[in-house]
């Protein structure tokens, strides 16, 4: 795997290295050694599977209250979607900023997404399936979302939003006392 710090402090874009011959490729997804060697938490507690059956869908944005922070490791397994996380830790240098990356089927990228970020996806094609691990049980009690176009934060999302849950959709603006603090 090849680790590349992202933008915001803390997360990382994972590539994977394959390995290819005439039956098509192998590589390694998780070691806990290398995620170790990177300073990342390995503990994963539990994988989700997410599956979109219609292009511009929206899942997001996310995360957990302390003290049931998650960090994800997250892979589309099929199709493509649009991944976008947003640092909600009110003492980080990068606070309220957000980034995004293509992750798809095609080119195996995937996201590390560490304590203290919300995270969302938009759909880029039809049928598109995610698999993400976590680091902490879901806690109905300290689930937490964030409204997908908060003007404070302002996310581009490369597509039109057309499928999304009730919950999604009413998400409040973030407001700086839900803040997680570290």
């Amino acid at each position: 795997m090849r680790f590349t710090p992202a933008p915001l402090k803390g997360a990382f874009i994972i590539d994977l290295q394959r390995h290819e011959d005439e039956r098509g490729f192998f590589g390694r997804a998780f070691c806990e050694r290398e995620f170790q060697g990177h300073g990342l938490s390995t503990p994963m507690v539990q994988t989700n599977v997410s599956f979109s059956k219609e292009k511009g869908t929206l899942r997001g944005m996310h995360y957990q209250a302390p003290p049931h922070e998650e960090a994800k490791l997250i892979r589309c397994t099929r199709g493509s979607i649009y991944d976008v996380i947003v640092d909600v830790r009110p003492d980080s240098s990068s606070f309220l900023e957000w980034m995004g990356v293509e992750l798809s089927s095609e080119n195996g990228r995937m996201l590390y997404v560490p304590e203290g970020f919300a995270h969302g996806f938009l759909t880029l094609e039809e049928s598109a399936e995610v698999a993400y691990q976590v680091s902490e049980f879901y806690t109905p009690g300290s689930e937490r979302g964030i409204r997908y176009g908060d003007p404070e934060i302002g996310i581009d999302w490369p597509g039109e939003v057309r499928v999304l849950s009730d919950k999604d959709r009413t998400w409040p603006a973030f407001e700086r006392s839900d803040a997680v603090e570290q």
